[in-house]
């Protein structure tokens, strides 16, 4: 049986709340549900599989991994400059940016689901044997790194959360933000091109959350917010003649972020001197107050 369908049929002999857009529309009645959020949601027709079956093995294939996020995403950004200074958003600034999609298709598991499933490294043996992957396996150490990540403390100034569910995820948010909320995401192809930055660049707003997907067999989100950060909707222009907008944080005081930062490197500035902006990838999306 496919993770899906076991999934499912957990859900079925548990008696799961609302189903996830069910859920997305009583939380929050005046926020559309993005295309984003719409295509990490199970597929419908799967309620009839027989609760019998519940006792199962999951079993997943790993299609292809994301682009690492955190740490090795910012050590991966440093070679595409996906970093700039504040003072650098203005119409005609150009730079080369690789702003990555997530490849592994993971969806949404239900949120009691989610909630039976062991989360932490020091669960890692179970969540292999969960997966029937190998301890020494390239997924099995990606899993490792991705779980640990969520166990780093957060920054001072930063609130953080790695969100498994639709429902953790909109909790996380709107603890922070409120439920009158917008949920933005980057209008940019995949690839790797030299991008001038167009007219109409606004900022959305001076406080946010953004979460970024994972690399992980369900759907699961690192959310994070930080004190004194402004975002940005930047339209930008590629070197083929697209047309593109995509979403970037600036951050005004780095005082707090480690001196061997690569932020700091790639930009040739000492921490808590100046804004720090980065663009957010394809496969974030930006949570902002109306």
């Amino acid at each position: 049986m496919n993770l899906v369908a076991c999934m499912q049929v957990m859900v079925v002999v548990i008696h799961a709340s609302l189903p996830d857009e069910d859920y997305w529309k009583l939380a929050l009645p005046h926020t559309p549900m993005p295309k984003a959020i719409r295509d990490l949601l199970q597929s419908e027709g799967l309620s009839s599989v027989d609760a019998s079956t519940a006792s199962c093995t999951v079993h997943i294939h790993f299609d292809k991994f994301s682009q690492p996020t955190g740490e090795e995403a910012q050590v991966d950004d440093s070679k595409i400059g996906n970093f700039f200074l504040e003072t650098d958003l203005h119409p005609g600034k150009k730079m080369k940016l690789n702003l990555a999609t997530t490849t592994n298709g993971a969806v949404f598991l239900p949120h009691q689901v989610a909630e039976s499933m062991p989360f932490s490294s020091n669960k890692l043996p179970e969540i292999l044997n969960r997966f029937s992957l190998k301890e020494k396996s390239a997924e099995a150490e990606i899993i490792k790194k991705e779980l640990e990540e969520c166990e780093e403390p957060a920054m001072e100034g930063e609130a953080r959360y790695c969100a498994t569910s639709l429902e953790s995820l909109i909790h996380f948010s709107t603890s922070k933000l409120g439920r009158n909320v917008n949920v933005l995401t980057n209008e940019v192809k995949t690839g790797s091109q030299e991008y001038e930055f167009g007219v109409g660049m606004k900022k959305v707003a001076d406080k946010s959350v953004v979460c970024h997907k994972m690399n992980y067999p369900y759907a699961v989100f690192y959310c994070h917010t930080f004190t004194k950060t402004r975002t940005y909707m930047i339209p930008l222009v590629g070197a083929d003649g697209s047309k593109a907008k995509a979403m970037a944080a600036c951050h005004s005081d780095t005082s707090a972020w480690h001196p061997k930062h690569v932020a700091f490197k790639v930009l040739n500035v000492k921490p808590g001197t100046v804004p720090v902006c980065h663009f957010v990838h394809n496969n974030a999306m930006v949570w902002i107050p109306k």
